[in-house]
């Protein structure tokens, strides 16, 4: 039985600005392997799904936030046992969905750890700086517990989108 993007969006509810599911416009979700290869396909997939929704000028800092966020689900959501074992669900997925006038970006993975900030002032530093990315490159960002048959955390980061004009006078 696999989860779709509605029953995604009811936990979501709780942790978000006050966004209606109803109202989504797109949304689109891969599971992702427990390895670090899968950072690369969350990004093509990324890719592939900002350009179906026409919004490939917005890549570059979702692609970032998506990266962070896969990154730290692999590296800090997975217990030991699970990052090479084949044959079962894949324990992270990422989820990207659409408003008119926002982009959420979503990645769940099975521990209940809050995500951790870390106070870092060595900007060379090549680790613990990936939540201060996703703040400094989206608008918001946040997280919360799975309820019901999900278990494990969804990690989330919103873009505000510009309010997109049609006709002729829109250049």
């Amino acid at each position: 039985m696999g989860t779709n993007g509605s029953t995604m969006l009811e936990p979501l509810r709780q942790g978000l600005p006050p966004l209606d599911p109803a109202a989504v416009s797109d949304a689109a979700s891969c599971a992702l392997p427990a390895r670090y290869e899968a950072v690369r396909e969350a990004r093509q997939f990324t890719r592939r799904t900002l350009d179906q929704w026409d919004m490939g000028d917005r890549f570059d800092d979702v692609c970032l936030v998506v990266s962070e966020l896969v990154t730290n689900a692999l590296r800090h959501g997975l217990p030991a046992s699970t990052r090479c074992v084949s044959g079962q669900e894949p324990p992270v997925r990422l989820h990207l969905m659409r408003w008119a006038e926002r982009l959420v970006c979503a990645v769940r993975d099975p521990s209940h750890d809050s995500p951790v900030t870390r106070e870092t002032d060595d900007f060379s530093a090549e680790s613990g700086r990936g939540l201060f990315l996703v703040d400094s490159f989206s608008d918001s960002w946040g997280w919360h517990p799975l309820a019901g048959a999900l278990s494990g955390k969804v990690v989330w980061a919103l873009f505000r989108l510009p309010r997109t004009c049609s006709g002729p006078d829109a250049e």
